[in-house]
């Protein structure tokens, strides 16, 4: 996958071949979505409102963090949200909650980062409406669905969509799987309900969001909490195998912290010998990589947690979209 990302940010040679693929994967995603609006293929809608925070980029743009911070905006106000995720590379394929015990192969690096935040009930699987079914049946009283990732599973019916977009990573070249990272055509972002950008380069009816954190833990001993500071005189390696990496990276630049970075595919399954650095004092991690190194992780290891810092005004537009339902359940 690698080598083929690196034809989706410029115009290669190669394109001669995957620029006609693009056109076919572009009329096929075209025709799924008319059959579920003509009802050619079935939807179905449940009782209490659904909230879907997906993007129409390959990787990632900061949608986990995005549903996290409207799941704690939701409870805030008082409401009871559940989320629901597909669970990427989980091998379990029924309808399971994630909880501390559950492993990143079971239910997904996403997923467990997000059961660990200890906001709200947290269920995977491949099958949305069966999910959501199955978690409602443990936890009758949640009462809004937030469904991280999901803007193409339109099989289950959404009250409000919310499309993410990274400002760093942009549209790629513009072009659609697999020329280019595109799963659905800019032209999509016209008929969501909102568009957040992660970043600063903020278009007329977007809404801003921006990354902060500055706090590490230790992985195995997360009481252990330090600041910045604490690595200014040490050998730091910085590992990230998120979505844009680079993103994480410049975080940690903007720390002041000086380390040696390393880069790895999105959702990359770690071994302890990925992690092995000459001269190394601390690896600083994401949340989402953290939860797949704890079994090897020794107190070199440091978490650093980031939160989704969201325009209070979009919290306003999915409460106008979603009110019509109070606060029902399913």
């Amino acid at each position: 996958m690698l080598w083929l990302q690196h034809h989706w940010y410029r115009f290669t040679p190669l394109h001669l071949i995957l620029f006609p693929i693009s056109l076919v994967f572009r009329a096929l995603v075209a025709i799924r979505r008319a059959m579920y609006q003509n009802g050619i293929l079935t939807s179905e809608r449940l009782l209490l409102p659904v909230i879907v925070v997906g993007n129409i980029n390959v990787g990632g743009t900061g949608k986990t963090p995005l549903t996290l911070a409207l799941a704690q905006q939701f409870i805030e106000r008082g409401w009871q949200p559940i989320i629901v995720s597909r669970g990427f590379g989980r091998t379990i394929p029924e309808p399971q909650q994630v909880t501390l015990l559950s492993t990143p192969i079971q239910v997904g690096d996403e997923p467990l980062m997000m059961a660990q935040r200890n906001l709200c009930p947290v269920w995977v699987g491949a099958n949305r409406v069966a999910t959501v079914r199955a978690a409602l049946h443990i936890y009758p009283e949640c009462d809004v669905v937030l469904c991280d990732d999901g803007l193409q599973h339109y099989r289950l019916q959404r009250d409000v969509e919310i499309a993410v977009i990274d400002d760093a990573l942009g549209y790629g070249n513009g072009l659609m799987l697999p020329a280019g990272p595109l799963r659905e055509p800019v032209s999509r972002l016209q008929t969501v309900d909102a568009v957040v950008v992660n970043g600063d380069k903020i278009a007329e009816g977007q809404y801003a969001m921006h990354l902060s954190g500055d706090m590490f833990n230790n992985l195995i001993d997360p009481h252990k909490t330090v600041s910045a500071d604490y690595f200014l005189t040490q050998n730091i390696h910085a590992v990230a195998g998120i979505g844009n990496p680079q993103r994480y990276f410049q975080h940690l630049g903007a720390l002041g912290i000086p380390f040696t970075p390393h880069a790895f595919p999105d959702h990359h399954p770690y071994s302890a010998t990925d992690l092995v650095f000459a001269d190394c004092d601390a690896i600083l991690l994401t949340e989402k990589d953290a939860v797949k190194c704890t079994a090897f992780a020794d107190a070199r290891y440091w978490v650093l947690r980031v939160d989704a810092q969201v325009d209070p005004a979009l919290m306003d537009h999915i409460l106008s979209k979603i009110k019509p339902h109070g606060h029902q359940t399913a």
